[in-house]
């Protein structure tokens, strides 16, 4: 394998199916700590082990594992990607599966946004009422400490 210093490769530059761990993680852009943290969970299925161990990737386990880290960079939590990928390795789905999962997740993300703009908005209050001076006075401790 080329030496990168980027922290995810081109799987092209890979000449030898399987890698180990430490490949597999950079060429999918991931830590190892991850990457045996979602093999653990069942993300990635059975993945193959040398006669002293050591774990094996291949081509396929890296495709999945870049799937499971684009799915966590839109913010997917784990039973949903664990759903995702079961339904992108399985030809018979349909797409209104798939579209159910990403459906609700835009919903909760809809909700969060909503509940960041209000705190947003109290803190802007509070900012504004709050005369950053000498006085011990402090409306934003105030409302803080009231629920």
């Amino acid at each position: 394998m080329k030496s990168t210093n980027d922290t995810e490769a081109t799987l092209d530059e890979v000449s030898v199916w399987p890698v180990n761990i430490g490949d597999a993680a950079r060429l999918s852009g991931i830590s190892p700590k991850m990457l045996r943290h979602y093999e653990a969970l069942g993300l990635l299925g059975a993945v193959t082990r040398t006669d002293s161990n050591y774990r094996q990737y291949s081509l396929a386990d890296v495709h999945t594992l870049r799937f499971i880290r684009r799915a966590r960079d839109m913010g997917f939590g784990l039973d949903a990607i664990a759903e995702l990928v079961s339904l992108w390795h399985n030809r018979k789905r349909s797409s209104a599966s798939v579209k159910r999962i990403a459906q609700k997740h835009l919903d909760e993300l809809g909700q969060r946004i909503e509940a960041l703009q209000a705190m947003q908005r109290t803190l802007d209050a509070l900012l504004c009422h709050c005369p950053g001076d000498d006085r011990p006075d402090c409306p934003i401790l105030d409302d803080l400490a009231h629920p």
